[in-house]
């Protein structure tokens, strides 16, 4: 008979996985335009592109940690914390979720 994982130790590796590769493997990651760069500049309407109003708060702009000279770390400490925080985000979604659907239904009048 298998012996099962807790989930605990399913979620703390794939954290470590998610994390290790943000840091790891972003700052290698190509600097080629994207395809929809790529159309606007082939068609010539690239320099019309606006910045959203949410795109002038980032944190993270343009996919670099902001104050740190190393290219490579900046890019790196982006993927990490972008990672981490997308993991966070979606284990509060789930959290709350789970909370709500274990709450006992409210007894109907009638």
């Amino acid at each position: 008979m298998a012996r099962r994982i807790p989930l605990g130790v399913v979620v703390a590796v794939a954290l470590a996985l998610a994390v290790g590769l943000g840091l790891a493997a972003s700052p290698y990651a190509s600097s080629s335009p994207d395809g929809l760069e790529r159309v606007a500049e082939t068609h010539g309407f690239i320099d019309q592109g606006q910045v959203h109003r949410v795109q002038e708060g980032s944190p993270i702009p343009d996919y670099a940690f902001p104050g740190i000279d190393d290219p490579r770390l900046a890019t790196g400490l982006a993927g990490f914390v972008g990672t981490l925080g997308v993991f966070l985000v979606a284990f509060g979604v789930a959290y709350t979720l789970r909370r709500l659907r274990a709450r006992p239904a409210a007894p109907r009048a009638g």
